[in-house]
């Protein structure tokens, strides 16, 4: 498995830090839009790195249960 370029608690914090950013005085309505493309891009990223470890988990469980699949 090849480690990903940002984790996903990384990405997570990244994001966290667009929303909050949203929510305080520093929010600038010109940058609103770039701001909540960078955070639909990272929960793409996020719902694909969680979706990409599940099934890795999937095919490991299996393999525990002595499922090959």
């Amino acid at each position: 498995m090849s480690q990903p370029k940002n984790s996903i608690a990384k990405k997570q914090a990244e994001l966290a830090d667009i929303l909050q950013w949203f929510e305080s005085e520093n929010f600038v309505i010109d940058q609103a839009a770039d701001q909540l493309a960078k955070a639909r891009k990272l929960a793409a990223e996020i719902d694909s790195d969680l979706s990409q470890l599940e099934n890795e988990i999937t095919v490991l469980a299996e393999r525990f249960d002595g499922n090959d699949a």
